[in-house]
């Protein structure tokens, strides 16, 4: 029996080993990647040896997380910048420097949420504004990296969307909205590019410690007449776990997802929410 342990170990550290070699010859582009979640997930592919393509509007920012980022494997990270309430400046982006980049074998779609409000209340505009920061901007991406996915016979893409595609959230009408969108459309994909080698999966983080989740308690808070603090507990009380999720622990799921030992999941929602989805 002790052989046979030594044997599973020993197959482990093998399959480590190969894993971690693999990952230290993949490029990602991660979007929204200044901050919060598309940071931590940045820093975490660098770790585990990715070449990293960071992808936000603030530039100041994207060099500073940039320097961060590991170096231990001989990676060479960038970044590039492009906002995405403008898709064709996004386009002309790609363009100009993906040449330069390619091949990339993971994409991470991942952007700040639409503001909230009551749907019913929301702005036409409001929603042409959100459909071009998710939908139509995380499309262009996939179709500028597609023929370099197909060509390689592989290819990650991680859609970070929200647990409100399983369960509306109050107060985030037009969000909620878009979100559902984002998860059809990936899943279409998973089905069309599963025979080239490519994988489609979405992330749905519940409550997580960033500037976002800060602002929509904040805006609870008000709505209620209620402390900031009021507010933290309550929606923390609503949490099997009982506390906000860490952009960290999203970071982990997206680099399962983007690994090798992920290569026989597509088309699925992974949420990672403490519990609190009450839905399978």
């Amino acid at each position: 029996m002790a052989h046979a342990d030594h044997s599973v170990l020993a197959l482990r550290k093998t399959c480590r080993s190969e894993h971690d070699a693999v990952a230290g010859r993949k490029k990602a582009l991660v979007c929204g990647s200044s901050q919060g979640i598309g940071r931590a997930i940045a820093l975490h592919f660098a770790e585990q040896g990715a070449e990293v393509i960071l992808l936000g509007r603030n530039e100041p920012a994207l060099k500073l997380v940039c320097g961060e980022l590991g170096t231990e494997h001989g990676q060479k990270h960038r970044y590039l910048v492009a906002d995405f309430g403008q898709p064709d400046r996004l386009k002309q982006v790609l363009e100009e420097r993906l040449p330069e980049l390619l091949p990339i074998h993971i994409l991470v779609n991942n952007t700040g949420g639409p503001p909230g409000g009551l749907l019913y209340e929301a702005k036409v505009e409001e929603f042409t504004e959100a459909f071009n920061r998710h939908l139509v901007c995380s499309h262009i991406l996939v179709q500028a990296l597609l023929p370099g996915m197909k060509s390689l016979n592989h290819g990650r893409i991680i859609n970070i969307v929200s647990t409100s595609i399983k369960q509306p959230i109050p107060g985030l009408g037009v969000s909620n909205t878009v979100r559902g969108a984002m998860a059809n459309w990936a899943k279409t994909l998973a089905g069309e590019l599963a025979p080239f080698g490519i994988t489609v999966n979405n992330i749905l983080p519940g409550a997580t410690e960033t500037a976002r989740l800060r602002a929509i308690m904040e805006a609870k808070a008000r709505s209620s007449n209620k402390s900031i603090d009021d507010v933290v507990e309550q929606t923390k009380r609503s949490i099997p776990l009982g506390r906000f999720g860490k952009p960290e622990e999203i970071a982990y799921a997206a680099g399962f997802l983007a690994s090798d030992l992920a290569s026989y999941i597509t088309g699925i929602n992974l949420p990672v929410d403490g519990g609190r989805t009450m839905s399978l």
